[in-house]
Parts: structure tokens; sequence; C-alpha cells
């Protein structure tokens, strides 16, 4: 929804939601009891929660820059989360005033805090929608994603941290619809927590995750590499998020940050 429109807003304080959760990892106001004590059991589990956070938002704000560089001027940002730190429309703008953002996810919170956001940062042109990223044809077909993104013209599809959280759905079957929507020489942007390494961990903080009812799932390599069909990867691939494209010196704690991120071009 945009700025200027109202929608009944019914926050459900009592369960943990991840965008809060996340919140909570980044040092955030914007979260409940609940959603602080699933993140401090997750925590318990993986002290590096917090970096893998922090390193996942330098992650974004490194693919929204390239992008902007690279031409796309229209951004869908699918699961935004909560605007803890620096968010896609602020990356964007400051390099491409015009540049066009929407904001997609389930939270209403995330509604609550887009209207001051947006009501304060008049550049270029926002929205923010609630929906789901299960249901990407509804997404697709929303009046205000319409109204904002042309789909005939190069665009990025952001997925940043959050296929994770529909484990009873293969990724790539969500991301076909978009792709498929999407020109030829549209980005997809994509991070994802990886099986990979310190399993045992990764499977401890999913246990938390499912606890909390927000059930979540890593997943190996070859299963992210799924979901860039019909992408041609950019350099230097499928990486761990603080070696896609670092602006400096990467941190000496890689194997604690189970997170890989990549950017595909569609071909």
């Amino acid at each position: 929804m945009s700025s200027g429109e109202k929608e009944s807003i019914d926050l459900n304080e009592e369960v943990a939601h991840p965008a809060r959760m996340y919140d909570y990892y980044l040092n955030g106001k914007d979260n409940y009891e609940a959603d602080r004590v699933a993140a401090e059991a997750a925590l318990r589990a993986a002290p590096e929660l917090r970096a893998i956070a922090q390193e996942n938002r330098a992650f974004l704000r490194r693919a929204v820059r390239h992008l902007v560089e690279s031409g796309v001027r229209q951004f869908l940002d699918i699961g935004a989360g909560l605007p803890t730190q620096r968010n896609v429309h602020e990356v964007a703008q400051e390099i491409a005033p015009e540049s066009r953002v929407v904001y997609v996810d389930n939270d209403p919170i995330v509604l609550v805090h887009a209207r001051a956001l947006l009501s304060t940062h008049p550049r270029g042109r926002t929205a923010v929608v609630r929906a789901d990223v299960r249901d990407p044809e509804r997404i697709l077909a929303d009046d205000q994603v319409r109204s904002l993104i042309d789909f005939d013209r190069p665009l990025a599809v952001m997925l940043v941290s959050v296929l994770q959280f529909v484990p009873d759905r293969e990724p790539h079957e969500l991301v076909a619809p978009l792709r498929d929507a999407m020109p030829r020489g549209g980005y997809l942007a994509v991070s994802h927590p990886t099986q990979d390494f310190r399993a045992s961990q990764v499977d401890q903080v999913a246990s938390t995750y499912t606890k909390a009812k927000a059930p979540a799932v890593a997943r190996r390599k070859a299963e992210i590499e799924r979901i860039f069909d019909g992408f041609e990867l950019l350099e230097p691939g499928i990486v761990q998020t603080p070696l896609w494209r670092p602006d400096g010196p990467v941190t000496p704690h890689l194997d604690r940050i189970w997170m890989y991120g990549a950017v595909g071009r569609k071909l």
C-alpha cells in the first residue's frame, strides 16, 4: 500500500515473527516479547546470527547499488521486513532519485513502519503491499505493484533472506512466475541460509524457529542454484554473503556466516 492509504492493522504480539526476530538481531526496537524470547533461543544455539544478519543487510545494499549502477530503476522487494537499517529505496534513490520500489511483506507491523518511513522520504516513488511470498501470482496481479512496476522494462526482484521461511515448497517453483513476468535483462537477488557448513548449529536454529511457529529450512548450494534457473549468475556466483563483491576486507570468521548470496540476470 502507498504511504497515504490506511488499513486496519491487527498486530499479533503473542506469536514470534521472523521479521521482528531479525530486527532484534540487528538491535532494532520493533519487536515484542515473543520475538525476543524466540530470538534469544536462536542466539544461544548460534551467537553468530547477529553477524549473519548484519552481513545480509550489507549484501542487500551492495546488490542494490550494483543494480542501480547497471541501469535498474525498478525494485520489487519481497519479504522486505522491518526498516532497521538502510533500505532498498534509500540506497537506490540516493544514486537514481527516479527509482521505484515496491516492498512486499506479510507482517502487518511492516505496514505501520512503512507509513512513517515513506512519509519522511519523498524522493522517488515507493509503496508497500501486504502479500505473501507463497503467492507470487497474487503479488504480480496486485494493482499497486502494477502501478509502479513496468514489467516490460528491466527490474530487480529481491528475495533476501525470505525463501527459507517456505519450508514446504520448492523455492524455484515460487521464483518461476516472477522470472516469467520479467523481461530479458531483469535481475534476481537472493540470499538464503545453507546447511553446507556448521550443520548442527543450523539445525538447532531451525528447531527454535519451528518452536516459535515460524518454521524455516536451510538449503544446500545445489538447491539454491535451482532458484536461478533461467538466469545467468553474476560474478562471483553463489557465495557467502561477505564474499559477494565486498567493499573492503572480508570478515575473518567466514565459517560462521552460513548464508549464501547471489544475483542473476535473466537470459
